[in-house]
């Protein structure tokens, strides 16, 4: 894609980081950076996503875009003040973006993804790929492609190949093998998932190959059907990739429960990519 990287921008301290790991994105990827800040219009104003003069975006804009500019001193950066809800807007902004960026604004934590952050609703709504930017990640570790059914699988593995081509990492892939499906009177399910998610591996991965013939490429089939193993994994890793469907049976938001354990307690950048 030839859009902009899009990252939400709040002027906090935090957010400030975020834009900087957006921009070396954008550098990457040879696009331009568009900061976003959202402002809640007051009760009765006007409808929402008119773009507003109102200078309280303005400096925390500038900042941002200095920021910006010191961590990728090539990049087009472009601003933008808009108002209303923030998960409405760059959901709507995430159609024409390469990426939108976000921080995790408190995912991690006990019990249930929180949805009601910006980065939860994102997770739900956005229509292209989401990095959601969390815990410690060592920028000389793997990216890592969590492997979790055959429907969410290629466009995810297009996008954590083209990730590792760009950065100069290794691909680890992580294969979580668990049930997808039954076959009544035709042995276990257990066996029949585990023979289409191997047959669906080897395809997208001999293709991916082909087309990235220096990526070097390890593959892992953890002893546990945990999805522990994905966060362990993620803890010296620079970047997990994860697909998500573009609907779910799940409750409490649109992520599987890979995705959703991705979010909450990966310690490493997520990009979640809709299948």
């Amino acid at each position: 894609m030839s859009g902009p990287v899009v990252v939400g921008v709040d002027g906090s301290r935090s957010s400030l980081a975020v834009v900087e790991v957006a921009a070396r994105q954008a550098e990457r990827l040879g696009v331009g950076l568009e900061l976003m800040q959202v402002i809640a219009w007051p009760s009765g104003g006007a409808r929402s996503g008119v773009a507003s003069w109102d200078a309280a975006g303005t400096g925390a804009l500038a900042e941002a875009e200095r920021r910006a500019l010191s961590a990728a001193p090539g990049v087009r950066v472009s601003r933008e003040v808009l108002v209303g809800e923030p998960g409405n807007l760059l959901a709507a902004e995430s159609h024409r973006a390469s990426l939108t960026v976000v921080g995790s604004n408190g995912t991690r934590g006990h019990g249930t993804l929180r949805d009601d952050s910006l980065a939860g609703r994102l997770s739900a709504r956005a229509s292209g790929p989401l990095l959601v930017v969390r815990g410690r990640p060592n920028p000389a570790g793997p990216v890592l492609l969590a492997v979790h059914g055959t429907s969410t699988l290629r466009e995810a593995a297009e996008f954590a190949f083209a990730e590792v081509s760009l950065r100069g990492a290794d691909l680890v892939a992580v294969h979580l093998r668990h049930v997808v499906s039954t076959r009544p009177q035709s042995g276990s399910a257990t066996a029949v998932a585990d023979d289409d998610e191997d047959l669906a591996l080897a395809e997208t991965l001999s293709e991916l190959r082909k087309r990235y013939p220096d990526i070097t490429l390890r593959c892992r089939r953890p002893p546990s059907r945990s999805r522990r193993a994905l966060v362990e994994a993620s803890g010296d890793s620079q970047l997990l990739v994860v697909g998500v469907r573009g609907r779910s049976r799940f409750g409490g938001g649109l992520l599987d429960p890979v995705g959703r354990t991705a979010l909450r307690e990966a310690d490493c950048p997520v990009a979640l990519v809709r299948c």
